[in-house]
């Protein structure tokens, strides 16, 4: 494993150790609404501070960006940046649903390199390293080899936080509905992109998302034989937050579906 890929585990481990005693006692756990159903808890930012922390023992020049405590630089610019969501699916974790994760990427030069998705009510460790494949634990993934939309299970995610796209997205979902097997939406869509690479969904889109949501799975898709774009096919989904994720057979038919419900707002240039 690479040492840096090896550091992100540690870090999701120790984080999912924190995540996994506090659910068992979610009544007592603070909450606040960040914004109309955003909500974040002092779990979500004491599991991100243990990841900053032991990221930053080993690699103290590093740069983060995290969803609770945004973008930090340590000791000047640096050309590696840590990408972190310390806790994805914070409402499933705070109804003890158990579908949430912890996500952790390193962007070299603006190129996402090492991935970590850790799932710990499962203890499913899902990681990636640029040229050396993905895996779930000890075992190489692969995407779904399935060539047809009509039968495939599609994952995606709503447009919760805002609603600006809201009537774009039900007719893109209206449409996939009746084109595919079946779509699921189960709210971390860190762990719907693993899921992705492991061929347990076969393809993924949605509007709206953080580069911390999708940077770790993104890459854990293309290491296991996949694509990711934007909703055009493009490679602009971590700049846009509107991605598809999925082999490529399916990755096209899901741009061609999509396509006529893009509105101005969801083009990238």
């Amino acid at each position: 494993m690479h040492p840096m890929l090896n550091t992100a585990v540690k870090a999701a481990r120790s984080a999912g150790s924190l995540i996994n005693r506090a659910a068992r006692n979610l009544d007592i756990v603070a909450v606040r609404e960040k914004a109309a159903n955003d909500f974040v808890t002092e779990v979500d930012k004491e599991a991100e501070q243990i990841i900053i922390r032991t990221l930053l023992e080993a690699y103290p020049k590093h740069s983060i960006l995290a969803e609770e405590s945004g973008e930090t630089q340590s000791g000047g610019k640096s050309e590696y940046q840590w990408i972190i969501d310390p806790l994805d699916g914070t409402t499933n974790f705070l109804h003890g649903f158990p579908q949430y994760a912890i996500s952790i990427a390193l962007s070299h030069k603006g190129v996402v390199t090492q991935a970590v998705v850790y799932d710990p009510c499962n203890n499913d460790l899902f990681t990636a390293t640029r040229g050396a494949g993905a895996y779930l634990n000890d075992t190489r993934l692969r995407v779904s080899k399935r060539a047809q939309l009509k039968s495939a299970l599609v994952g995606t995610g709503f447009p919760f936080k805002e609603h600006k796209h809201l009537d774009a997205y039900l007719a893109m979902l209206r449409d996939i509905m009746q084109h595919s097997a079946g779509v699921r939406r189960a709210g971390s869509a860190a762990l719907d992109l693993a899921y992705v690479a492991a061929g347990r969904l076969d393809t993924f889109w949605e509007i709206g998302l953080a580069p911390w949501d999708i940077a770790a799975g993104s890459l854990l898709i293309t290491e296991a034989g996949g694509v990711v774009g934007d909703l055009q096919g493009n490679d602009k989904y971590l700049s846009s937050g509107n991605i598809i994720g999925g082999n490529l057979a399916l990755f096209s038919q899901m741009v061609k579906q999509l396509s006529p419900h893009l509105t101005p707002a969801l083009k990238t240039s």
